[in-house]
């Protein structure tokens, strides 16, 4: 249900912030007593300090989890009592769904309608779809003579870590949580340090949900701090890292410096939009071209910012698009009418309105938006047309408001644009032809193609990215239990009767 702006503003009102982690149960400072500060970046207010969890606490949590995983209170339940206790996160997560929509856009600036449509139905079918799952994942018996049985069988890998990104907190908090959770696996969580509020407030209501002590971990901290030493520890099997390439990278490192753990990898993107030249300039279309580039403000990994349009094409797209933009209401992101919140942070809108100056300065022209009077960390999306595959702000992520029109002749040219990316996470094509539709997806080297729509599939499909947007781990969909999960072989010597 859909409240008012002044609703909205009465719940933000009343809620006061708990900063502290969660550890074996309890909420507690971290061991040495430092907090930073987490803002709020539509009015760049001070919502909470938070304890700064390092090595110290990472420790304490993982011989939590390890306690309670090695005693099987957890680990080795029946998979119908792990689906009736997730069952129950999911009720508590809908119960309390305007509270943790109200508490996340205050920490992320995202606005109230993305966060009561991804925390009132993503986060809470997450929780349900894996519980649905955990009694229903089955091994197999590989075929023998009469004087063998063998067993392939699947085991929780032990304790997951997590490490999460700002723009996204609960639900990529859901990603990682149910289906680890829902195999028998215990987790140390750190959320985003920009982004903590809703994830520690979840930790609580999986308590009441029954989740162990132990079970469910979260410490908030930088990564040089609690995310490093998630990486290094010896005693964590798997991490789920979803961010940066470049962050992606050094997680990479930690498990070759520690224990070889497992590491599951989702990060960046340069995601294209291509038009081909039969497919028609429809509201639909128009819609999907600019929310595939501005929702969530342009910070999202899938984001496709470059729009690959045949050159017939172009005028009417671009007139189209810029027509549709300048309707996007910019403002406080808590009140239902506004359509893009703030950027994360001060110096992620610097690093944004540089991309805009480079684009600017290496000859596209810029046709609409590029700055914001408001106060807070705001951006006016962008358009920029004329631009070439060569532009920084054709190559490199943004992670903002920004989209380039960039023309193409032929089909072909436009798929080795398209490719001529490190990153290769999502791409979107439009055409009327199902021929063209299927080589374009066939050729395109992604994890996710969208036809017809911009989308990243829904909870049952696996989502990740190719090259160096991702590892072979993936998100989402049956796949993603493979992250939490050891296969084991058992080899019965048998004696026929």
């Amino acid at each position: 249900m859909t409240l008012t702006h002044a609703e909205y503003s009465q719940i933000g009102a009343k809620i006061s912030p708990n900063g502290q982690a969660f550890i074996d149960g309890a909420f507690c400072d971290a061991a040495d007593g430092t907090t930073f500060e987490t803002t709020n970046p539509a009015t760049g207010d001070v919502l909470a300090r938070v304890a700064h969890c390092k090595a110290a606490d990472v420790d304490r949590a993982v011989k939590a989890a390890r306690r309670v995983f090695n005693d099987g209170t957890w680990s080795r339940a029946e998979p119908e009592h792990r689906k009736e206790v997730l069952l129950k996160v999911a009720a508590l997560v809908r119960e309390h769904a305007h509270e943790l929509a109200v508490l996340e856009s205050l920490d992320t600036g995202k606005t109230i309608n993305d966060c009561m449509d991804e925390i009132g139905g993503d986060v809470p079918n997450f929780f349900q779809w894996y519980g649905e799952l955990a009694d229903k994942t089955f091994g197999k018996i590989a075929p023998t003579g009469p004087g063998a049985l063998a067993l392939i069988t699947k085991e929780p890998a032990g304790i997951a870590g997590a490490v999460l990104p700002w723009n996204f907190p609960l639900v990529m908090a859901a990603w990682k949580i149910a289906p680890s959770l829902a195999v028998g696996c215990s987790a140390i969580i750190k959320p985003a340090e920009q982004t903590p509020l809703s994830v520690i407030r979840l930790a609580e209501l999986m308590q009441e949900a029954g989740v162990p002590d132990g079970v469910i971990n979260i410490l908030p901290g930088y990564g040089e701090t609690a995310g490093q030493a998630i990486g290094l520890h010896n005693d964590i099997d798997t991490v789920s890292f979803t961010g940066s390439t470049e962050v992606g990278r050094m997680f990479m490192r930690y498990s070759g410096d520690s224990n070889l753990k497992g590491v599951g990898l989702e990060m960046g993107g340069k995601s294209p939009f291509i038009v081909l030249d039969d497919a028609v300039l429809d509201d639909d279309l128009i819609e999907h071209a600019a929310m595939s580039a501005f929702w969530n403000g342009g910070q999202n990994c899938s984001a496709n910012m470059r729009q690959l349009v045949a050159a017939p094409l172009v005028e009417e797209f671009t007139g189209r698009i810029i027509e549709r933009v300048k309707a996007f209401k910019l403002g406080d992101p808590l009140d239902p009418a506004t359509d893009i919140g703030s950027m994360i942070t001060k110096d992620h809108k610097s690093m944004v309105m540089e991309y805009i100056q480079s684009g600017v300065d290496e000859g596209a022209k810029m046709v609409t938006g590029g700055g914001s009077d408001l106060p807070g960390y705001f951006i006016e999306p962008t358009v920029f047309q004329n631009v070439t595959p060569s532009m920084k702000i054709a190559r490199e992520e943004i992670f903002g408001p920004v989209l380039g029109i960039m023309p193409f002749e032929t089909a072909e040219q436009a798929l080795a644009v398209a490719s001529d990316t490190e990153y290769g996470l999502h791409a979107s094509v439009f055409t009327q032809d199902i021929d063209k539709a299927i080589h374009m997806a066939r050729a395109l080297p992604c994890g996710t193609v969208s036809v017809n729509g911009f989308s990243e599939g829904d909870i049952k499909t696996p989502f990740g990215g190719y090259k160096q947007s991702g590892s072979l781990a993936r998100d989402n969909g049956t796949e993603a239990l493979e992250q939490y999960l050891q296969t084991k072989t058992i080899w019965i010597q048998t004696k026929p009767g």
